[in-house]
């Protein structure tokens, strides 16, 4: 690939959560396309997480409304996401490891609200080596109800004050998350929900919510694991910087790519957030940047 390309203008770090063909939602996933482009690129590493999406998603109303393409999946008005083939997919990383023997390859799996299911999160990494494994919140309970955030706000409209409401019960229930026990190092994209205020053409502002921002920063620092940078959306400085503030240790960058052309995409711009916020690369190129 050419040096022109605007992701190589200085070293990129490895992009620690990206989707393949063995994630339901990655349509137009292929390991070996991102593979491809990592290796393009120059990455130090390329971690494949697939979707692990426990949590049956009740979806009112119209499922094609709600649900979108992958309506497919919706069954008497509940989501029950398809689960990860593990052999097959241990068969492709084995095979690009092969293929791509100049790209550290890593297997591992993002898992949507672990915490609510224990047991078999635990089973499902017994089944494997699992070696990069990132814990996330794609739910909520909503009227004693489980829905997937991205429905939620898109058929219900949620807006002032019931948004105001939403942000903050995230965030208590990411600390519910966070503070179970459960066998995960990153958590996955922080602003999940703030995110789809983005999509809907709102702005979220975090300094309206600095105290529940940062008593889930604190509660991730105590247990020791990673905030990600998810670059589907570029992560607000002030989280990062409060991230720094409250002892947080290290970052892990994420593309959220589910197709190979996404892989790393805006790296550059969120390397620099990471750098002013005190995080820096570290001699071990495979590592999280880490606070000097």
């Amino acid at each position: 690939m050419s040096g022109s390309d605007p992701e190589t203008a200085s070293a990129l770090p490895p992009d620690n959560h990206t989707h393949t063909q063995f994630s339901w939602d990655a349509e137009n996933g292929s390991m070996e396309a991102s593979c491809q482009r990592a290796l393009d690129l120059g990455l130090p590493s390329i971690a494949f997480t697939e979707h692990v999406d426990l949590t049956p998603w009740v979806v009112p109303g119209d499922p094609v409304e709600g649900f979108g393409r992958f309506s497919v999946h919706v069954h008497d008005g509940v989501v029950h996401a398809p689960e990860v083939d593990v052999e097959s997919n241990f068969e492709e990383i084995d095979r690009c490891r092969s293929k791509f023997a100049d790209l550290r390859i890593l297997s591992g799996l993002e898992i949507g609200e672990p915490h609510w299911f224990p047991e078999k999160t635990t089973e499902l990494l017994a089944s494997g080596p699992f070696e990069r494994v990132l814990g996330s919140l794609h739910s909520m309970s909503i009227d004693g109800q489980s829905r997937l955030i991205d429905e939620w706000f898109r058929t219900d409209r949620v807006e002032g004050e019931a948004e105001r409401d939403a942000v903050r019960a995230y965030l208590s229930e990411a600390i519910s998350l966070i503070e179970a026990d459960g066998n995960w190092e990153v958590f996955a994209h922080i602003d999940y929900l703030t995110r789809q205020i983005e999509r809907v053409g709102r702005q979220h502002d975090p300094s309206g919510f600095e105290e529940e921002y940062r008593e889930t920063l604190r509660a991730l620092a105590r247990s020791g694991r990673v905030l990600e940078i998810n670059t589907r959306l570029q992560l607000h400085p002030l989280i990062l910087e409060w991230w720094a503030e409250v002892g947080g240790g290290a970052v892990s960058f994420g593309s959220d790519a589910h197709e190979g052309a996404k892989v790393a995409g805006g790296f550059q711009d969120a390397m620099a957030l990471a750098e002013a916020a005190g995080f820096r690369r570290q001699p071990d190129p495979l590592d999280f940047w880490r606070r000097s």
